[in-house]
């Protein structure tokens, strides 16, 4: 299938057959496609969480009003924001920026000062709020790369981030939730795998100039 033969298939899955599971191979090539996703000046200022813990599942889903994608998905993965982005987050990706690429850390200084300028610029709000947005940013690859793989997704704001931060204990890293996508596999009875996708026709969603 094309691309928009496998975007066409895919759906918001509301319930997942809780018998089947990721490989292994799976989830890591989800991963892999996640780890390449584009952010602002290549920070990736988020982690990502991988849930798999039926115990910790259950606790997030009471955490999301109930529902049912968080126990019946293979796995729930969460999107966090950085919520300390400062000099120092900086210093590591530029020296991380040498390393990889073999090069004088010297000749990176100016781009280190442009992005630590700006990121300086920034309220601790308006820096949260920003990661949140890259973060958007890797869910949107991952729900691409999980149909283009014929796994099922479900992108979810319904849910409480203060909650999830808790469980997962995320203040203590340095983070706080941003937006979940449970993954894994729809259950055949689930009616609106069937049901026609519904988007704004090209002639008003578009605007050619």
């Amino acid at each position: 299938m094309s691309l928009i033969d496998k975007l066409n298939w895919r759906y918001a899955t509301k319930k997942f057959d809780e018998t089947k599971k990721l490989s292994a191979e799976q989830l890591n090539a989800l991963l892999d496609a996640v780890q390449l996703a584009p952010s602002s000046a290549g920070l990736q200022a988020y982690r990502i969480i991988v849930v798999e813990n039926p115990q910790v599942k259950e606790q997030l889903r009471e955490a999301a009003r109930g529902q049912q994608q968080l126990t019946t998905a293979s796995h729930i993965i969460v999107f966090a924001a950085e919520t300390n982005l400062d000099s120092a987050y900086v210093k590591t990706y530029i020296e991380r920026i040498a390393a990889t690429r073999g090069i004088d850390r010297a000749t990176l200084e100016g781009f280190e000062t442009n992005i630590t300028h700006n990121i300086n610029r920034m309220t601790e709000d308006v820096k949260i709020v920003w990661n949140h947005k890259q973060a958007y940013i890797a869910l949107g690859v991952l729900l691409s790369a999980a149909a283009d793989q014929g796994i099922d997704a479900c992108p979810m704001e319904g849910f409480e981030a203060g909650r999830f931060d808790e469980i997962l204990g995320l203040r203590e890293l340095g983070l706080t939730t941003s937006v979940i996508a449970p993954i894994g596999f729809r259950a055949e009875d689930d009616v609106l795998s069937k049901a026609a996708k519904v988007r704004r026709p090209k002639a008003e969603l578009f605007i050619h100039i």
